[in-house]
């Protein structure tokens, strides 16, 4: 059988570096900041309610995206990727900056939703697109490289943040400004969203994939809520580590860092070998819960750092292994009329998750009384997911079976 992988272009390094890269800003917007909330706080703290809204200078972004996502997605399939991507990387750019301009809190608050907004039209058409110019297992691979560019530019936009704003709270948001400078290189080297070239890709590929599985809504709708799940496990580590050390007795923003990096090194070590590995990657999902869980376990009996830095490391190389599965998993059903659409939910699902994390684990906590117990049930509650999914993954459709045959 002819191989139906694509033939790769002149340029498409320059491409993929670009939608990479464009990948990257929405984690700009939600981790940027997070060194600056001290000095936001007393920035702001005069104006009523700054307790509530000046983290929501933080999470806000997330929460918009989430909501604006699978408008996105609509949008994206029907007046092309490319064209919506440099607007609202223009609009990035624009909003970004805008705190460095405005005086009030409530001002800054708005910029920051409106900031979500156009994070959700990059993520989306970004992801997007990495589905149309690539296929079967080099989307698994770019896919898998997604998550290891976020990853990594997480751990240095949260140094970055930190030391441009070690002297100024404005600092941070003049790097939004990024954005100016992608949006012309989008524009002169992406290719015109829609012509032959991005829908010729693969296209033997999705027709078997399309022959292959089930496109069903109700499945659609399974794979978001465990990608709400999903969203929820993923974040959970960056979140609660902090808090887990000052439990321990720590409070050097040093050694935290540290332990956050060698965390998000396992991410990118369970990301790499995510790319490394072929077959269906949904099949993967139950073992891979269970590791996620093993970490929480783990985490939530630590009672030194070196307890707590294994199950923080064993933890994220399952959770590198479980934002592309279940992305590729969402992807897996779809043609080119419909990728940006099923993108845009699966984001909104993924970064809903995200924004509920902290909020799930605080009702944990007040439920079990302490924080560690909140992180172990969590631990139980992916291997409750683990074993629903096993009968669900065991099944091979007919269909399936005869288009392999």
């Amino acid at each position: 059988m002819q191989s139906t992988e694509p033939v790769p272009e002149a340029g498409s390094r320059v491409r993929l570096t670009l939608l990479m890269v464009g990948s990257c800003l929405p984690v700009l917007g939600a981790v940027l900041l997070a060194p600056m909330l001290s000095k936001l706080q007393a920035r702001f703290g005069s104006v009523p309610h700054a307790d509530a809204l000046v983290p929501m200078i933080l999470t806000l972004p997330a929460l918009t995206l989430a909501l604006f996502a699978p408008l996105a997605g609509v949008m994206i399939d029907r007046f092309g990727r490319k064209r919506l991507l440099v607007v609202a990387t223009l609009l990035y750019a624009l909003f970004g900056t805008a705190p460095l301009w405005l005086d009030s809190l409530h001002a800054v608050v708005a910029s920051r939703a409106l900031l979500g907004v156009t994070e959700a039209f990059i993520m989306t058409a970004c992801t997007t697109m990495i589905g149309d110019f690539y296929q079967g297992r080099a989307r698994d691979q770019y896919l898998a490289l997604q998550t290891v560019c976020a990853t990594v530019s997480a751990t240095a936009f949260i140094i970055l943040g930190g030391t441009m704003g070690a002297s100024d709270w404005h600092g941070p948001f003049r790097l939004y400004a990024v954005g100016l400078l992608l949006a012309p290189a989008m524009a002169a080297f992406l290719p015109k969203s829609g012509s032959k070239a991005a829908r010729s890709h693969g296209a033997v590929e999705e027709a078997l994939d399309v022959a292959r599985r089930s496109a069903s809504s109700l499945r659609l709708a399974g794979v978001c809520v465990l990608s709400v799940f999903g969203g929820i496990v993923f974040y959970t580590v960056p979140v609660e580590t902090a808090y887990l050390m000052n439990g321990l007795g720590i409070e050097s923003s040093g050694l935290i860092g540290m332990v956050t990096a060698i965390a998000s090194a396992g991410t990118v070590c369970g990301s790499v070998i995510f790319a490394s590995m072929i077959g269906r990657p949904e099949r993967r999902l139950p073992a891979i819960f269970v590791v996620c869980g093993a970490g929480f376990v783990v985490i939530g009996l630590a009672h030194n750092v070196a307890v707590l830095i294994f199950g923080t490391f064993l933890n994220c190389i399952g959770t590198g292994f479980l934002l592309p599965s279940l992305l590729t998993w969402a992807k897996s059903k779809l043609e080119y009329a419909n990728r940006g659409r099923v993108t845009g939910l699966w984001i909104a699902s993924f970064f809903l998750g995200q924004f509920l994390c902290p909020f799930t684990l605080m009702a944990m906590e007040s439920a079990t009384g302490l924080r560690t117990t909140a992180v172990s049930s969590l631990g139980f509650a992916s291997a409750v997911v683990a074993i629903g999914l096993l009968p669900l993954l065991r099944r091979t459709p007919t269909s399936q079976k005869a288009v392999r045959a």
